[in-house]
């Protein structure tokens, strides 16, 4: 008999989505809502929550993956948890439709309040052969691939005798100059040289790493000197920087450049690494909500994270994070708007779920009001750089600063403790530089071993041969030739007949 899930019919708190927001929003709220005789019900496709800012340290070998993910079910044990994906909201009758993760059928799930923190996802653009040739670096599976792809070339080059062959599988290209793909490039750069080291059969001149940017400049959160200091940087350590520059094809992974400026060609090679670092844009289900969506794709938010529109305050309707048009009181991007990144959308979770609690008993609500502290970047061990409340810092310094404040930043004391244990142990043992093969077929060599095997095809029997007479034993002559037979056996019958 088939078992049907059920759900709580207490009065609901919806949180689409598990990442900074929905995570902070139903852990801050799920002790206080299941007291008052509510739930908080939290959706995500996954079972955890990732902290992004780890990613390029994942993929290159410093943090061990399952500790940049913050498991669901270990820290809200009081929220009702479902693997799957809102796909539409129709606020008017308080009702959200799921999709379950497994691909089952899609079921309404009633609500009495609804927060909106289903994130953003990577921005493409429509550039032929991207999706065949390209990666991104948004999710832990992808920084787990990135790892055991770029050394597993380094293996296979290292016996290939075909110098094109060699020369791609040795190419890696991050597409976008932002965090992200500088942090990203940086960490996979210093990973590469550390495993050549170990690979006699490769020279460390054979790596090469592009980064490529449309833009004049890279990373526009720090300042422009401190940007120049960066594409120095890594023009020392080998890396082509390229300024001004996109990417037009990537077909069969033959990447095709051109110049921004005049649109000519600004060269062409081929790659078996392609890196998509080109920025992010709002989940593009809130376009399925009949909730008001700012030009950008974002839900419209006033300053106390209330969904808002032109006739005013939505109730019992909530957002932030980087599905959020949050305003910047502060002064910040020109729209007007707050940074997407992790900073605010652990602070805009905390302050979030402080008011919706406080709006149940018509309480005064409060404005989120944060003013950016700075930015921090690591390029791999003691490199780095970051602007913090206005001190500029670079090198070893930056990186100390780096991982000071993602470690502090880092939700729960327990993935604190397992990301703090992966550095220490990195700086005396190194990075962990082994690749891990076969992830995308893991039962591949169980189904060979399993399979029954075909037995070997029998040989032909031997042509029968007739026995000779008995007579006196005589030496043993060579064999006949195969074609004196007819003769022996006409001169035998002769014989016979003559007696």
């Amino acid at each position: 008999m088939a078992h049907t899930p059920t759900f709580s019919d207490r009065p609901r708190v919806l949180v689409v989505g598990g990442g900074y927001v929905g995570l902070y929003t139903a852990f801050k709220l799920q002790k206080k809502i299941a007291k008052s005789g509510g739930i908080v019900t939290l959706v995500d496709p996954l079972p955890y929550m990732t902290y992004q800012p780890f990613l390029p340290e994942v993929a290159g070998g410093n943090i061990e993956a399952r500790h940049a993910v913050v498991s669901h079910r270990k820290h809200l044990k009081q929220t009702e948890l479902i693997q799957g994906s809102v796909t539409a909201i129709d606020h008017e009758n308080r009702k959200a439709v799921v999709a379950p993760a497994d691909g089952g059928a899609p079921f309404e799930l009633g609500y009495h309040d609804v927060v909106v923190a289903a994130g953003a996802i990577t921005r493409t653009f429509p550039i032929k052969g991207l999706a065949e040739s390209g990666i991104g670096l948004k999710s832990i599976e992808e920084a787990v691939a990135l790892r055991n792809q770029v050394l597993s070339l380094i293996e296979k080059a290292s016996t290939e005798t075909d110098p094109a062959k060699r020369q791609r599988a040795l190419t890696f290209v991050v597409v976008g100059g932002g965090f992200a793909g500088i942090e990203t490039i940086a960490e996979l750069e210093d990973m590469a040289r550390d495993a050549v080291k170990l690979n006699d059969r490769v020279e460390q001149s054979e790596l090469r790493f592009v980064l490529v940017e449309a833009m004049g400049r890279i990373m526009p959160e720090v300042t422009e000197a401190q940007a120049i200091w960066v594409v120095e940087h890594l023009r020392s350590r080998g890396v082509e920087v390229l300024l001004n520059t996109s990417l037009a094809n990537a077909e069969n992974n033959h990447l095709q450049l051109i110049n921004m400026a005049d649109k000519s060609p600004a060269g062409e090679f081929d790659v078996d690494t392609l890196i998509w670092c080109a920025g992010v844009m709002a989940n593009p289900m809130v376009r399925s909500t009949d909730f008001p969506i700012e030009p950008r794709g974002r839900v419209s938010v006033n300053v106390n994270l209330q969904v808002s529109g032109e006739f005013g305050v939505i109730e019992n309707a909530w957002a932030a994070g980087d599905v959020a048009a949050v305003p910047d009181v502060t002064g910040g991007l020109p729209d007007g708007t707050c940074v997407p990144n992790a900073q605010h959308a652990l602070r805009q979770a905390k302050r979030l779920a402080a008011n919706l609690w406080a709006s149940r008993f018509n309480k005064p609500l409060k404005g989120y009001k944060h003013k950016n502290l700075g930015a921090v970047a690591g390029f791999g061990q003691w490199k780095g750089v970051a602007k913090i409340m206005g001190i500029q810092l670079q090198g070893p310094l930056a990186w100390v600063a780096h991982r000071g404040y993602h470690g502090l930043a880092m939700p729960t004391v327990e993935r604190k403790y397992r990301v703090l244990t992966d550095w220490f142990v990195a700086m005396f043992a190194g990075r962990d530089l082994t690749q891990l093969e076969n992830l995308a077929d893991p039962r591949g060599s169980f189904a060979a071993a399993a399979t029954p095997k075909p037995k070997p095809a029998a040989a032909a029997p031997a042509p029968a041969v007739e026995a000779a007479p008995a007579a006196a034993p005589v030496a043993e002559a060579p064999a006949a030739p195969a074609e004196a037979a007819p003769a022996e056996a006409e001169a035998k019958e002769e014989a016979t007949a003559s007696k």
